[in-house]
């Protein structure tokens, strides 16, 4: 097991550390980024489970980037039974975190849904962060920085779920948006403040207008309360929760893999981001990440652009740029 880069030898820094937890959410199926994965791997494993960017997984690269701000023992990876070939052997003794296995891929809200539910019952003061699989961060020590400033806020305003919010490069209109509003107040930085409105995947007009008017980058990064989290998504999708709700007695026993089976046989897919953040902004804040380098890796024109701002020209991107002439770089 690799060593944690957080101090561990105080009092001091065991109370600090002892209620935040991490989730890492590996379960999609990265079928956006198959055609680059399959050229990659030679298989069709998901882009979590595949080596893009440098010498580890996507994956192994998240949790390298959660392991300086969260013990290894409580943060969780929400996996999906279909693709148990490319984690397999992913055990708490070879990785130190917990694995959280979904029988199938129904979107981030009900992953994001069963896993705080889980962490509810395992810590009612918990903090949670929750992290996609599929991010290049270029500046390492700058999204650390950021992230304790995140559980601060997250600690203070026990009413928000807090977003990083990434300063635009170019008016995507496949991420989220979020357009900041007043500052919190109190002891919070003034890159902190509330959130005016929320749009998952705008049009490319009202991207460009959104970049204008100074909009951020939904990371989907997200940071709050276990029971901050848990109520904004009853808000926004109580059947859903009640789903998770009715099998609480089940959870952490023998009784528990049956029981989410059954559920996940009858719940519909549904996206946390147009669901539930979307639907409340009022519940919501945003921290201005710094210059943190960031992209989300979905696309196979973003992995290309992270390649080039390297200066990395590996084999595969010569064959996949040939038989793929619209993979350019999204500037």
């Amino acid at each position: 097991m690799r060593t944690e880069t957080y101090p561990v030898n105080s009092r001091a820094a065991y109370d600090r550390f002892r209620h935040r937890w991490g989730v890492i959410l590996a379960g999609g199926d990265g079928k956006r980024l198959l055609s680059l994965t399959r050229m990659i791997a030679g298989d069709d494993r998901p882009k979590q489970f595949c080596t893009i960017v440098g010498g580890e997984t996507l994956l192994d690269q998240t949790r390298s980037r959660v392991r300086r701000i969260v013990r290894t023992q409580q943060t969780l990876v929400v996996v999906t039974k279909a693709h148990e070939q490319f984690y397999r052997g992913m055990t708490r003794d070879t990785y130190g975190s917990q694995v959280l296995v979904q029988p199938a891929n129904r979107g981030t809200a009900p992953a994001i849904a069963y896993s705080l539910e889980r962490l509810n019952g395992l810590d009612p003061n918990g903090i949670a962060a929750i992290f996609p699989s599929d991010h290049h961060v270029a500046d390492e020590a700058a999204f650390t920085s950021d992230l304790e400033t995140a559980f601060a806020a997250a600690e203070a305003r026990a009413d928000r779920v807090l977003l990083l919010g990434v300063s635009p490069d170019y008016p995507e209109a496949e991420y989220g948006w979020v357009e900041p509003g007043a500052p919190l107040g109190g002891k919070l930085p003034d890159t902190i403040r509330g959130v005016s409105c929320f749009w998952e995947k705008p049009s490319p007009s009202l991207a460009s207008a959104l970049m204008k008017r100074g909009c951020l980058w939904n990371s989907f990064v997200m940071i709050g309360r276990v029971g901050t989290f848990l109520r904004l998504i009853q808000r926004a999708l109580p059947k859903l929760m009640s789903s998770f709700e009715s099998i609480r007695s089940t959870y952490l026993t023998a009784r528990e893999d049956a029981a989410v089976r059954e559920l996940y046989s009858r719940i519909p897919s549904s996206g946390f981001s147009d669901r539930v953040l979307a639907a409340h902004p009022g519940d919501l804040a945003v921290l201005r990440g710094a210059n943190l380098g960031w992209s989300d890796l979905g696309e196979p024109s973003r992995v290309l652009a992270v390649l080039d701002s390297k200066g990395i020209k590996p084999e595969w991107t010569y064959a996949y740029v040939g038989q793929d002439a619209h993979c350019g770089p999204a500037v």
